[in-house]
């Protein structure tokens, strides 16, 4: 497999897509799939399709494409998709929630195994059959379940100071849904999602259709 690349991340975001498409082609009793057909579907280049997918290892046939099964084991092998790996959940809030009912996310080898929260009428409960547990508990929980991962959706205010527990408690790795740029040592991975970013970029994309639509009527 090839060694995963800061350049590479553009190509990473897409290999999602093409796994979706090809298990869509594995439905169907397609054995093979091609670049140029995944490029159609996703509006995007066959050259840059063949280029996304060479960062797997997997090579198609000319005038066939790419072998189905093989492809899906190969996105799922470097995406590390194949392997399962537990997680917990900081913040049973509406968010914290909605990822820990999140199906796909077994399908894609990450099981969330607990969530934690500081309101004491959600502890005790479970949601979609996972525990939810005091804040009290989280430093010896995690060590507890053996857990490296953790989706941290508290609000902002308390982030900085969960993270810290969360690296004391030997958490490796932060899925941070919060807005707040957290202070961590190096060597602990944090993948930021902020949620205001995305909508802005849908908001300006309906803004500048609706201004061509109106110059287009004009």
């Amino acid at each position: 497999m090839a060694r995963f690349k800061v350049s590479y991340a553009p190509s990473v975001r897409r290999l999602p897509s093409y796994l979706l498409l090809a298990k869509q082609a594995q439905d169907h009793g397609d054995e093979y799939i091609s670049g140029t057909m995944i490029a159609i579907e996703l509006n995007l280049e066959p050259i840059q399709v063949r280029k996304d997918l060479s960062i797997t290892g997997i090579v198609g046939k000319p005038k066939r494409g790419y072998p189905v099964g093989p492809l899906i084991a190969a996105i799922e092998s470097y995406l590390n998709w194949d392997k399962r790996v537990d997680a917990v959940v900081v913040g049973a809030g509406n968010l914290g929630s909605a990822l820990t009912g999140f199906p796909g996310f077994k399908q894609h080898g990450l099981h969330i195994v607990a969530g934690f929260d500081a309101d004491p009428a959600k502890v005790g409960a479970t949601i979609y059959d996972t525990p939810v547990y005091a804040m009290e508990q989280l430093d010896e929980r995690i060590k507890s379940l053996g857990v490296t991962v953790a989706v941290l959706t508290v609000p902002s205010i308390y982030a900085q100071d969960i993270a810290a527990r969360l690296v004391a408690a030997g958490i490796t790795a932060i899925w941070n849904f919060t807005n707040v740029k957290l202070k961590i040592p190096d060597e602990v991975i944090v993948q930021n999602e902020d949620l205001s970013s995305g909508y802005a970029m849908l908001s300006i994309k309906r803004h500048l259709r609706g201004l061509m639509k109106t110059a287009d009527a004009e």
